[in-house]
Order: C-alpha cells, then structure tokens, then sequence
C-alpha cells in the first residue's frame, strides 16, 4: 500500500515528522517498507541564474554559461537547446550526485574548456520525463534550495511516498483514511471531518440493475448504481494526476481517475461503465461456463461456471469486482456513464481471481473486505466528484440486493489487558483508544465499526488497547517461582503413551516415518477403506485422494521406495491417526510397525534369518507392555484380510478388546504394493489399553520374593491342529497362585508320533510365597497341570 505525505494529511492534522510517522506505522503494525524522499535526493541542488551565454568555440550546439550562484559566478557548458542568457536554472555543483543520470558531477574540460558543474534537466533529476531542455524557473532567489523553491510552488515533486505492508487481517488500511485513523489514535494528529456528499438524482436512471437468485448467495449481496450524463471526459486536475502518479498509477482520464482515488483513499473500489455502450440493463449472475470477455487489459478472459459476473442484453461486460470490460470502457468521447458500487463475496473474488490469473487493485481489496456501509455514500461521494471535475448531470440511485449487516458487539473487560498482555493500561485510556478507532462504547459493550470485519471477539478489543498503546512498552519480568512440590502432569494419558509408544519402538531398532494422513483409492481399498465418506472433495493429488484407514499403506509405500534404491532390510514405524469415517470424532490412534526382509546383514556366524511373525509379536508385546498392557491377554485369529490367513494373531483382552493385530502381510498386499518380502508388521491401539484405576503419581512397590523359584518341563502329545496357546492357558489354570510363568520351548512333529499327531513341550515356573516348595508340593501341582491340559487338549503326557 502506498500513499503520500499530503495525501495522509488530507485526512490527518498532524505536525509529526515524516519519521516519526514512519516508526509509528511500524509499531502499530502497518510495517513501513520503503520511504521515497524527493527533497533528501535532491536536497544539494541549488537555484542559479545565467548571466551570460557564449557558443562554445569548438562546437556549435554546446554553449559557454557564466551562472550565478551562492558560490559566486560559475562557468558551465551545457548542450540544452534552450540554454540562454537571464534564465533562472537548477545547479548541481561539484560534488553532487544527480540520479537520473546515476553521476556525481565533478570539474572537467569540454572541447578545452573547463566546466564547473551542471544545469539540469527534470529527467536528471527524476522529477519527470522531460528532458527537451534544462530547467527553467519562473522565480527563485540565486543560491536557494531547490527543493525549498519546490515546496513553496510545486509541493507535489518533493511529496514523500509511503510503502507499508498490509497484514491480511486489515483491509481498512488499504485506504489512506483507515491508516490515518491509526495514527490519529496514537496520538500522532487529529482525524480531519470526513467528506461528505449527498447528490439529488434529477431524473430516474435508465438502467436497471438485478442480481439472479444464484448469484445473491456467496455472490453479490448489493449492487447500485447511478447514470451521470453530459459529462465531458477528458485528462484529470494535476493534483489527482500527481498523486496517482506517486504511487505508481497512470493517469488516464477524469472518469477513470476518480475511481482509482476512491481505490486507494477510502478502500473502496468502483467502476464506471461507458453508458452509451451499455445495450439495456445490467445483471449480475453467474456463468455457464465457456463465456468470453476482452477485459480493459485488452487479455481476453475465458470463464468456467459459476462465476460471477455483470452482463447488459448483449452479453458479459464485466467481472464482478475485478476487472471491467474493453467493449463499455470510457474513453475521451464518453458523455455518458454509469458509476456502478458494490458488495461481493471475498470467496468468490478470490476464486474467480486465481481461475481467471487476474491481480487488479479491485480484486485486492475485494476479497479482503471492504466496508459494506460505505456503499451508497461513496456513490455520492464519487458521483459529487464527477460532477466537480466533469460536468453533467446525476440520475436517481438503482439498488438490486441490500447492504449487508454487519454490526455486532463485544464485552470490554478491561482487567483482560492486564492478564492478556502483561500491560497495566487505565480503563479510561483503554476506551479512549477504542473511540478513536472508531468503537461505540455503550456501557461495556463495544460495537466494532463496519470497515473492521478483522474484530471477532473481546480478544481482539485487548489486542486493539495493546496495538495502540504499543507493545514497545512490555517490561520483561522474571518467571514466578515454581511452587515446591512435584508440578501436576501436564501430558494427558493418550499423549503419554503416544511418547512411550515412539520411545519404545525407536528403542527396538526401527526408524521412524512421518507419512501423509493421505494415500490413493488403490491402498485404501487395500486396506478396508476408500469409501466416499474418507474421500477428500479437494485432494492435492490423484495419488492423495483418501483419508488412510491404517497406517500400513503408507510404510509399505515407504518401503518400496526404499527397495527401489536398494535398501532390501527395512525396520519402519509409525504413531498416528486413522481415519474410519468422514467426521472429526471418527479417528483412531494407532502405533504401526513394519519388519522386511532379513533381521541383519550378513554374518559369518550365520545369525542372519528372514523375519517371521514371532519377530513382529515380540516387538508388538514389548511396546504394550512399556504401555501398561495386562500380563493376561489372548491371541486369538480371525484378524483382518490384509494379514496371512493362517500366520497372524489378535492380542486381546476377551474377545471384543483387541489391543493389537501382528502378523505376516498377505502376499497379494505386498505384490500390490510392490513390496519384495518377508515382511511382518504389527498394530496396536493405545486407546484400547484400560486405564490405571488409581492415578498415583509415584510407582508401585517393587515385589521380590525370597523364596527360590522352580522349573518343571512338560512334553504333550497332542492333535497338530491343537494351538500352542490352548496348551498354555490350560496349564496356568491349575494353579494361579504358584504358577507365574508358562512358556513353550520346543516343538516336534512327525517321526513315532504318527500323521496328524505333534509334541509340544512347556517349561512351567512355580514360585512359592510364603515357604519353599517341598517334593510332594511340586508333585500335586504337576499332577494337576497335566490333567488340566490333557481335559483340554484331548492330548497325553509325552513318556
């Protein structure tokens, strides 16, 4: 946003610096990233004044000036054509840098004549483009600073241009007058009366206006607009040409110009259609798609649906809020026009905008947001402007939709500066500031003023308070003491298993993956989902297009990546969240694992072996266990599709709790994914895990029995189809007080045992509590055990 000096003192009384403006801006959040100063540029040159002119001997269209000035008379040869005697002219002595011909001017011989300095041109000085000739000032007094004579009789060559930097939040500073409110609320200046204007129509307009049903939703909520005829159209008064011309416009009639000066002044975009164009009424409605406009950029512009634009009988003639049309545009020649101001949805100006790659100062502000009470006073006010500069004459205003309310209120807490933002602000300063920032305060209740849509709550109110004041005024404090004691935990029990989850993995050897919560409809399916309710209406990518359902898809992919660049042995993981449905609450946590290809490299001792499913059981039971998992749990099968059949197994806590699925993958899930295996991976679902029923902050006492432990091997003959697990459940069963561990260490089949026949043999720990087992004890105990797995296995103790 640029803007000039003079331009701000239009609506700001002030007797500030240009400085201490520029660091006021800055501290209230306005960053000011660049300062042009004409009169700092120019501040050495000097007024002289020709007092004799000779040809130079040796060239005919060079001259040989004696100029008087504040160092005496001087000689300088000069080439303008209109370099002669009694002029007054602009001097750079030695010395001096003139930036339009990037040079510092310094003594040197010309044809064999010394030159001492330079008369300039306004080229060589950046003050025009003119460079026909050097110089010539109507008055000035020999030795007086040109930019003293430039502020008294053209101020606007030495005006200083502005740049800040607009946040998004704050559209109103996308108008000079919205800057200046700032300022004057710093206390920098007083706001000058707004202008006010209110035009009569003097017969009713010819053109209507309407907005399709269509398009008043998320469209155009009011569009209004006035005939102006018998206006003479033509270049506009220097001031408004300067200004524009400082921040970087051209110029380009009176029409034209005034709608660029409301743009800029009070953020508020307009447009005026050339009227005797314009074939019927005007209609604001939405494309079908395919339509075409040559917009005032002379680009041609194709639409697709749905977006928003103003058509007469003849067909589109403008995109609504951004750019109008080439055919209805004003030219010298228009008589007649028609000032159109309206309100549009900023989604849609955006959207349309990005489609259509236009940047105009419209679309800027447009989707940004203007101020909606402002619409039919800027018609006055733009229409008085008009007739001031052009003539003619106004018709009645034409309305189609209504200004949007806007208006909404919020509770001043004054003590919420205090706990907010750490500064210690009076109540009575704190509504001062708000007042002058445009706030009706009404008890405690603030109504926020139409032009600020960035003001959502009584936060906000604080942040304003704050802003003004400046934060430049914090004081840093010391932090408070911590209270003696252990501080309250500060993680919730899902975080905490979360880090205990990534800890312990990472402890195991597995490297951890940060994957897209995104994966293609493919693998989605692959794994039970990609379905229309996980499906994302704007993916990023074809290959991102659903919510994953696991998080295996997404280390599987990482893995075939990593084998493509041979990286054959892999140990991944990941801790995240997968997606079972569409809305917020229908998402799981999961801690995933993924084992493929050998446990290690190569090895003399021939340790190296393909992973199997106990690898990823190990590792799935270790990371439950760190997570508070029961000793007591069930590995029963039935898991889900994308796991071998017959070589995966559910950890669970009866049969509805599952805690955890480990397992081989399914071989056509691993061709699918391009995955070269073995390759084992285990689930979990830390929100699964029952919570401790006493919340302690210290651990439980340490239990170590005294008393020596004993061990009894038992080998069964069993069915082959019998599981290990039956065999083990049923062993501990027969006494859950001694026994504290079973666990299975051998395996044999075929040989003597005969088809379908197989032997598993147990190692049985007893751990006595208040004595130490004697023979008998043990005895009746393993007399017990093998009752208890031989009811339940149909199987005999192996001779």
């Amino acid at each position: 946003m640029k803007f000039t000096l003079s331009w701000l003192k239009d609506h700001l009384e002030t007797e500030a610096s240009l400085d201490e403006i520029a660091e006021a801006l800055t501290d209230l959040g306005l960053e000011v990233e660049d300062i042009s100063n004409p009169a700092a540029r120019l501040d050495q040159f000097t007024i002289g004044k020709v007092v004799k002119a000779e040809k130079h001997p040796d060239a005919d269209k060079l001259r040989v000036c004696q100029v008087e000035t504040a160092d005496g008379p001087t000689q300088i040869i000069c080439g303008a054509p209109n370099a002669r005697e009694g002029i007054t002219v602009v001097v750079a002595k030695p010395g001096v840098y003139v930036p339009g011909i990037d040079t510092t001017i310094g003594v040197g011989k010309i044809r064999g004549i010394e030159s001492h300095g330079m008369m300039c041109s306004e080229r060589e000085m950046e003050l025009s483009e003119e460079h026909d000739g050097i110089i010539e000032l109507p008055s000035g007094e020999v030795g007086q600073r040109f930019t003293d004579w430039l502020a008294e009789n053209d101020p606007a060559k030495v005006d200083p241009v502005i740049e800040i930097a607009i946040t998004p939040n704050r559209p109103d500073a996308l108008g000079v007058r919205g800057i200046a409110l700032d300022l004057a609320a710093r206390g920098l200046g007083t706001m000058k009366p707004a202008p006010q204007a209110h035009v009569e129509g003097a017969f009713p307009c010819p053109i209507t206006v309407t907005i399709d049903e269509d398009a008043q939703q998320n469209g155009c909520e009011v569009f209004a607009g006035r005939l102006i005829r018998g206006v003479t159209n033509g270049p506009s008064p220097q001031w408004l040409q300067d200004r524009l011309r400082a921040i970087g416009l051209r110029p380009i009639s009176a029409l034209v110009d005034v709608t660029n000066f409301f743009t800029f002044d009070r953020n508020r975009p307009l447009h005026v259609f050339d009227a005797d164009k314009v074939q019927g009424n005007l209609r604001v409605h939405r494309t079908k798609g395919g339509e075409t406009l040559t917009g005032l950029d002379e680009k041609q512009y194709t639409f697709g649906p749905g977006m928003v634009v103003i058509s007469d009988d003849a067909g589109i003639e403008s995109i609504g809020g951004i750019m109008g049309g080439l055919a209805t545009g004003c030219t010298d020649e228009t008589v007649n026009v028609f000032l159109e101001a309206a309100v549009w949805d900023h989604v849609q100006i955006a959207t349309t905008g990005r489609a259509l790659r236009i940047n105009s100062d419209a679309r800027y502000r447009n989707e940004r947001g203007i101020d909606p009470a402002f619409n039919m006073e800027a018609i006055d006010l733009a229409t008085q402007m008009i007739l001031d500069l052009c003539g003619g004459e106004a018709s009645s205003t034409v309305i189609a939709g209504k200004v949007p309310d806007v208006s909404r209120a919020y509770r001043l807490d004054p003590e919420r500066v205090q706990s907010l933002v750490g500064m210690d602000i009076p109540e009575a300063e704190q509504r001062r500031t708000l007042t002058a920032l445009g706030f009706k305060l009404e008890g405690d209740m603030a109504q926020v003023p139409s032009w600020r849509p960035d003001i959502l709550g009584e936060a906000d109110l604080v942040e304003e308070v704050a802003r003004i004041a400046s934060l430049t005024k914090l004081v840093g404090k010391p932090m408070p003491r911590m209270k003696t004691g252990v501080p309250q935990p500060i993680l919730s029990p899902m975080q905490k298993r979360e880090q205990i989850a990534r800890r312990t993995t990472a402890g195991r050897g597995y490297n951890e993956c940060v994957t897209y919560s995104f994966i293609d409809h493919a693998s989605a399916t692959l794994f039970g989902g990609g379905h229309d309710a996980t499906m994302l209406a704007n993916p990023i990518s074809s290959d991102l297009s659903h919510m994953r359902p696991d998080l295996l898809p997404g280390l599987l992919q990482a893995a075939a990546r990593n084998q493509a660049r041979g990286h054959m042995d892999l140990a991944l993981f990941e801790v995240g969240h997968a997606f079972h449905g569409g809305e917020p609450e229908e998402q799981h946590l999961q801690v995933s694992g993924l084992l493929v290809g050998r446990t290690g490299p190569k090895d003399v001792h021939g340790a190296m072996r393909p992973v199997d499913v106990f690898d990823a059981k190990a590792d799935a039971e270790a990371v439950l266990a760190a997570l508070g998992a029961p000793d007591k749990v069930q590995i029963l099968r039935d898991g889900p599709d994308w796991f071998h059949p017959g070589r995966h197994g559910r950890i669970c806590l009866g049969p509805k709790k599952v805690l955890g699925i480990f397992g081989e993958l399914h071989p056509r899930v691993l061709e699918a994914m391009d995955v070269k295996g073995p390759a084992v991976a285990f689930t979990l679902f830390p929100a699964e895990l029952p919570l401790p029923r006493k919340k302690t902050t210290g651990r439980g006492a340490l239990a170590i029995r005294d008393l020596q432990a004993v061990e009894r091997d038992f080998a069964f003959v069993v069915d082959a189809d019998v599981e290990a697990l039956t065999l083990v459940n049923a062993a501990a069963g027969a006494d859950k007080a001694l026994i504290e561990d079973v666990r299975v260490f051998d395996e044999f089949i075929g040989g003597s045992l005969g088809e379908g026949r197989k032997s598993l043999a147990v190692t049985v720990r007893l751990q006595p509590v208040e004595a130490t087992l004697k023979e008998a004890e043990i005895e009746a105990v393993s007399k017990v055990i093998v009752e208890k797995v031989e009811k339940a296995t149909g199987g005999k103790l192996r001779g």
